[in-house]
């Protein structure tokens, strides 16, 4: 007979929130890590912001944070269908990183690239692949020597995604180059789109549907050359 706690429940208090370069949902990578050039802030928020709770914390590299899929519908499914694989083959949900989990927790691997306490804490991180808004429930720090096993097996994403060539029109580059984060937000636009953040079902259609992005402030629209070799964008800024 059964005697697990299955009528207990638990309540999650936010502890902060991320700001960060993915105003929406669409072309966060898949992974974090995957575009170094996207910054993120970390808040915490009363009574987690007291410069206590992270003393010791800048010694570390690279941080574990814990959320909740807050953008994602409050229900799940047994079966979800992976973009690694095509979005036609099905596994369990506890066999991938969908975002329709049974509690919305998500689990993401981020640099920790600086530490503000002159009001409240603010973590600057980089590398995040959490939409602006997501609400952050735990931190920890990353121990390399015990969570990176080289020998471990990766199932049906043994590594990482390949990437495509991306390219800027000359109208893309004329709106770059009057932006004081041109660098910055050059690179972070190369580094998505070269993941490709078209949905699965739609890469094989033909060429020259154009697809929007929006990244920081502004509204990155771009198409896929023949064969998926290229991508070619149009960049529009925004208010």
């Amino acid at each position: 007979m059964h005697n697990g706690p299955e009528s207990e429940s638990f309540t999650l208090a936010p502890i902060g929130y991320v700001e960060s370069d993915y105003p929406d949902k669409f072309g966060i990578p898949r992974q974090p890590g995957l575009a170094p050039a996207a910054d993120a802030r970390l808040i915490l928020v009363p009574p987690y912001n007291d410069p206590l709770t992270v003393r010791g914390l800048d010694d570390f590299s690279h941080l574990w944070v814990t959320f909740i899929f807050h953008q994602s519908p409050e229900r799940w499914t047994p079966l979800v269908r992976p973009p690694r694989l095509g979005g036609n083959r099905k596994v369990g949900v506890f066999a991938s990183r969908s975002t329709h989990r049974p509690n919305r927790l998500g689990l993401s691997l981020v640099k920790l690239a600086g530490i503000d306490t002159r009001h409240g804490v603010q973590l600057r991180l980089e590398g995040c692949d959490l939409v602006s808004g997501t609400p952050i429930v735990d931190i920890k720090p990353y121990l390399p020597w015990a969570e990176a096993h080289p020998s471990a097996q990766a199932g049906f994403a043994p590594e990482a995604p390949a990437l495509l060539h991306v390219i800027f029109s000359q109208s893309a580059l004329d709106v770059l180059t009057t932006r004081a984060d041109s660098a910055t937000l050059h690179a972070l636009i190369e580094q998505v789109l070269s993941q490709d953040p078209r949905p699965a079902y739609k890469r094989g259609e033909a060429p020259g549907h154009t697809y929007g992005v929006r990244l920081r402030d502004v509204d990155v629209k771009f198409r896929a050359l023949q064969n998926d070799e290229a991508t070619t964008l149009e960049v529009v800024a925004i208010d």
